[in-house]
């Protein structure tokens, strides 16, 4: 069965996809990029703001699941300057103190938008922590 998982405190797809998908006890997060959920405006140029930007939206996409950072298993980092490595793992490490999920970082030519970076994460729920993802939440069986 696969569900559509959706937040008006995160930005809107900015293409043809969903903000999150569920199958079973996994969410699927779709890439996030440092967008105003208001405005639907880059935040900034700087990377720090950028990243927090990013792991806010993730963090309301996760809420929507009712999930949260200690739910994710995988993550994948896009930046266009590994030059802002460092700063971006800086912050990064604040989201995820305890046992961080696996990782990959890949440099990309270019974001949509002009963002220096987006992260896409991968959550899952053994079912039994409490989490429900319909729990008042926009979700919408796609399964036929």
């Amino acid at each position: 069965m696969k569900k559509i998982v959706s937040t008006k405190d995160a930005p809107a797809a900015v293409g043809p996809y969903s903000q999150a998908i569920r199958s079973g006890s996994v969410l699927f997060c779709a890439g996030q990029i440092p967008l105003d959920p208001q405005t639907g405006q880059i935040v900034s140029d700087d990377i720090s703001e950028q990243t927090r930007r990013v792991l806010e939206n993730i963090s309301a996409v996760l809420r929507a699941g009712n999930l949260n950072f200690g739910h994710v298993v995988k993550t994948t980092i896009f930046l266009t300057s590994m030059g802002d490595f460092q700063t971006v793992n800086e912050i990064y490490a604040t989201y995820f103190k305890e046992n961080p999920p696996a990782r990959s970082t890949v440099a990309v030519s270019a974001l949509p938008k002009g963002a220096k970076v987006e992260i896409e994460v991968i959550a899952m729920t053994d079912g039994n922590d409490g989490s429900d993802f319909e729990e008042g939440r926009s979700v919408s069986d796609t399964s036929g």
